[in-house]
């Protein structure tokens, strides 16, 4: 087992790692589309969708850095669930949290406020509803961010990393490393966790269940998919004074008759917005209807 599982990791980073420009218009013209998507939004697209068959991609700036936001929530319910396959932790532990642990959106860990909860239902509900005390109480029961930095190396991922907790790790502007990831190594990275053995098949049906049932994405990239396609998601939203706004959706998609894809999109308006912005929600919609075209052949 610890072969076969070695030969896919090893499979999927070469993927990963080579993606290199083959002879196909269909592709190039929908990559053109992924700029004229960005050209008209007025901002910057990052987005890196990957076969996990043939380790082909489609991309766009998906070798620039973009923060996580939210979305490093993803990685962090997955690595609560593989420590507990591996009889590392138990995922059953209760734990118990204060008031002054709470933050803004914290709709589950203010809920349970008095009762605690399990390691589980804290990394179920900051991948669902991206409860931001969840994730921090996670984050210090593991080791830290620099834990989910390594967790992210053991799957061979050497692009992404953590170094703050909620809320300042939002905080991205322009230039900063800390904190980011790219479009290519996030979903190389879903893929090695959800298709290339990087999790344990229960842990894994596990995230994808979540992922399914996690409503934030909706307007984003699964707007774009045909309907009855099957996917899930995890969201990142930043609206931070002086940075602009990130809006980051990453996720899989299952098309009936053929293999699986995942994916990672990240959308940065220049502006500060007071809000969700939903012109810039549906930059992410675009390309996700862009990459259903590409998936389709």
């Amino acid at each position: 087992m610890a072969t076969r599982r070695g030969a896919m990791l090893g499979g999927l980073a070469l993927a990963g790692a080579a993606c290199v420009p083959f002879a196909d218009d269909t592709k190039s013209r929908l990559e053109a589309k992924l700029r004229i998507v960005e050209a008209e939004a007025g901002g910057e697209l990052g987005t890196f969708a990957l076969d996990t068959q043939t380790g082909l991609g489609l991309g766009h700036r998906q070798s620039e850095r973009f923060a996580h936001c939210s979305s490093f929530k993803a990685s962090l319910a997955a690595m609560v669930l593989q420590l507990d396959a591996e009889g590392t932790i138990s995922a059953d532990e209760h734990v118990r949290w204060t008031r002054e642990d709470l933050m803004a959106v914290s709709p589950f860990t203010t809920q349970r406020l008095e009762t605690g909860a399990s390691l589980r239902e804290l990394a179920e509900f900051t991948q669902k509803y991206s409860d931001n005390a969840a994730a921090n109480i996670l984050l210090a029961k593991l080791g830290g961010p620099q834990a989910l930095t390594a967790f992210w190396r053991r799957m061979g991922d050497d692009i992404s990393r953590l170094d703050r907790t909620e809320p300042a790790l939002n905080h991205v502007p322009p230039g900063e490393m800390r904190d980011t990831t790219n479009p290519q190594a996030m979903a190389t990275t879903l893929a090695r966790l959800l298709y290339g053995g990087g999790l344990a098949a229960q842990a894994g049906s596990q995230l994808k269940g979540w992922m399914h049932d996690t409503p934030t994405g909706l307007r984003r990239v699964r707007a774009g998919l045909p309907e009855g396609w099957h996917a899930g998601d995890k969201t990142g939203t930043s609206i931070w004074p002086g940075m602009g706004s990130l809006y980051v959706d990453i996720g899989f998609i299952e098309p009936p008759g053929r293999a699986p894809l995942t994916f990672a999109t990240y959308y940065r308006a220049p502006e500060t917005h007071d809000g969700m912005d939903p012109a810039s929600e549906a930059a992410l919609a675009q390309a996700g209807a862009i990459i259903a075209r590409w998936a389709a052949g």
